[in-house]
């Protein structure tokens, strides 16, 4: 599995590294020039600090970017939550209490 600078640096996961991976994972779906996911930064930030134990990958997605597709991404930010590599929650454009309730149900 990709380290998630990986992710952030043209290096995209595979499916099947997903779906191997155990653990906590957040999967990030967003791009660096929207507003949504600019706002939702430093609430995500704060989360991934108390919730040491999840594992971050960013996905910068877009026109081409396959990752996003297979998991029906649309709206950004998209955030997957994953526990031993099977989807547990998926929000869309979340708020802060979503995302909290997110990553309490990979952690608990």
């Amino acid at each position: 599995m990709p380290e998630p600078d990986d992710a952030e640096n043209g290096r995209e996961p595979t499916p099947e590294e997903i779906r191997t991976t155990e653990g906590p994972v957040l999967l990030e779906f967003g791009a660096s020039w929207c507003p949504y996911c600019q706002a939702m930064a430093p609430e995500i930030a704060r989360l991934l600090h108390e919730y040491t134990q999840v594992r971050h990958i960013r996905i910068e997605d877009g026109p081409g970017r396959r990752l996003g597709r297979t998991y029906r991404v649309k709206l950004w930010p998209n955030l997957v939550f994953l526990r031993d590599g099977e989807v547990v929650r998926q929000l869309a454009r979340p708020s802060a209490s979503e995302v909290r309730e997110g990553f309490e149900a990979i952690t608990t």
